[in-house]
């Protein structure tokens, strides 16, 4: 196996549509990836745009978002490592339904829809990780809706840390780094919140020792962020 497929192959591994396969399906798979390098500020796809890719991020972030003709915009996810984004228009064959903008410099290994469809007919376990990620998105919509609905602008905060510290170690005696390549008023539409009222959430999370703030990073105490969030 090349070095390039075996990277692919590795960051699928921790992709929610490949992450099931046996691993010689998904070796099969990382074959048929390209990568491209994005630059900040970049627009990978627009709203309305044919799907004829699906992307698996290497590095960087990249934000999904909705924009109105109006020129509002609703961020609603951003990704990162080991991320696939722009799969559902090329799963159903439909148009983008969201934008997608580079947040930072990106390396993102990029499959074209024939590609993908010719590999789902080839390896039918595809087609089931398919239905079950489908499913997964469901019901992430639903716990959003329903953390939004339910619960305070500081749980859904901590929440949020805890997910973006996801894959970090713990290191003891020692808070954990988090850095944000992205503005306040973009994590405030990712809580579905206003920038000012997401300050005072930071500011009663640093508060309670949950997490320290310098210009550009958070430090972060992931028992007292778990304890805040309600997570045992």
């Amino acid at each position: 196996m090349g070095k390039s497929i075996e990277e692919v192959a590795k960051l699928l591994a921790e992709a929610e549509l490949f992450k099931t396969l046996d691993s010689s399906v998904r070796a099969a798979c990382a074959a048929k990836f390209r990568q491209i390098q994005v630059a900040k500020g970049d627009m990978m796809f627009a709203r309305g745009d044919p799907g004829t890719h699906m992307y698996l991020v290497a590095g960087g972030l990249i934000r999904l978002a909705i924009a109105t003709d109006e020129g509002r915009e609703l961020s609603f996810q951003i990704v990162g490592r080991g991320d696939l984004f722009g799969e559902i228009a090329v799963l159903d064959r439909g148009p983008r339904s969201a934008e997608a903008i580079a947040l930072s410099r990106a390396v993102v290994w990029s499959l074209e829809a024939g590609e993908f469809h010719r590999l789902r007919a080839d390896h039918p376990a595809i087609s089931d990780a398919a239905i079950a990620l489908l499913c997964l998105r469901l019901r992430t919509v639903s716990d959003k809706l329903e953390t939004i609905a339910l619960h305070s602008l500081e749980v859904r905060l901590a929440r949020f840390i805890l997910t973006a510290l996801r894959g970090q170690p713990d290191i003891p005696g020692r808070r954990l780094p988090l850095g944000f390549d992205y503005s306040q008023s973009e994590l405030a539409q990712l809580l579905g919140a206003s920038r000012p009222k997401v300050n005072v959430a930071l500011g009663a999370l640093e508060q309670a020792g949950a997490i320290g703030r310098t210009a550009d990073r958070l430090f972060c105490d992931r028992a007292k962020l778990a304890v805040i969030a309600n997570i045992e």
